[in-house]
């Protein structure tokens, strides 16, 4: 199994499912990466607060996976924003991740009390141009913050990675990433305690469509241009989350799906993770 990639603004890709890596320890995240890959997935998302750069990079070493073959996500948090810090954080998670670059480089979160993300944009663009870091983006920004970014930098971020799902759709942030070429990165795809699962209306379509409450959830994903970063450890719900490209819901469950949206986590929960 393999997922197509999506074109990012700089002229490099992403592949549209990658696996999340939070909360595993290193140990765990060595085998569940080792079993990722050889299932088909190519794209792993980690970050220095998850505590597990070193077991992923171990996973992806064991893997006998090509490098050239797996797109790496990591992501700096406070510690490394203002002046030059994210230099130090990421050479740090190079070293951890046992690698020469990252494929996506983000900061985990704006932190606008600190002011300092505007800073530390300007440092990842330097990261980027010594090759470091291939691509370079942010993680629950929001569009003023982003707006920002673009009024002070000139450089628009590849990608902003929020908590979306049927019932949190951020709507304003998905359309602000569609007008200025940024690709939406789900992360948490499937809810909180993967309570989308259990909506009457996404499990009528997957008893329907002889599919899983999950597999609609991330096919509402992928057919929303989203790129989700589901997280299992388990063989089975791996193969499972992967396993989307061979049905498409049609106009009326993307309808349905999208009518699910409670409101909530517009603005003031985008807090990451």
């Amino acid at each position: 199994m393999t997922t197509p990639p999506v074109p990012l603004n700089d002229g490099h890709a992403i592949p549209q499912i990658g696996l999340g890596t939070w909360p595993l320890n290193d140990a765990e995240a060595e085998r569940v990466i080792q079993l990722a890959l050889d299932i088909g997935y190519r794209h792993i998302d980690t970050a220095v607060r998850y505590g597990n750069e070193t077991g992923v990079g171990r996973g992806i070493a064991a893997s006998g996976v090509p490098r050239s073959q797996v797109f790496v996500t990591t992501k700096l948090d406070g510690p490394f924003q203002g002046e030059d810090r994210a230099v130090a954080g990421l050479d740090e998670s190079l070293a951890r991740l046992g690698l020469d670059y990252v494929d996506l480089l983000l900061i985990h979160w704006p932190l606008p009390g600190r002011d300092q993300y505007v800073s530390t944009w300007r440092t990842f663009e330097r990261l980027q141009s010594a090759g470091t870091a291939r691509s370079i983006g942010v993680s629950n920004f929001k569009p003023a913050h982003l707006e920002r970014l673009a009024a002070e930098t000139g450089v628009v971020p590849a990608v902003n990675q929020i908590q979306l799902n049927p019932t949190i759709t951020r709507q304003d942030h998905v359309d602000y990433h569609l007008d200025h070429g940024i690709v939406t990165v789900s992360y948490t795809p499937l809810g909180r305690e993967n309570a989308p699962l259990r909506e009457p209306v996404i499990v009528d379509i997957a008893t329907r469509l002889g599919k899983t409450p999950a597999q609609v959830i991330l096919r509402w994903h992928v057919q929303s241009g989203f790129v989700p970063i589901p997280k299992s450890a388990n063989e089975g719900r791996l193969r499972e989350n992967l396993d989307v490209y061979g049905f498409e819901l049609t106009r009326d469950d993307m309808v349905a799906l999208y009518a699910l949206d409670t409101g909530v986590g517009t603005d003031s929960d985008l807090k990451g993770h």
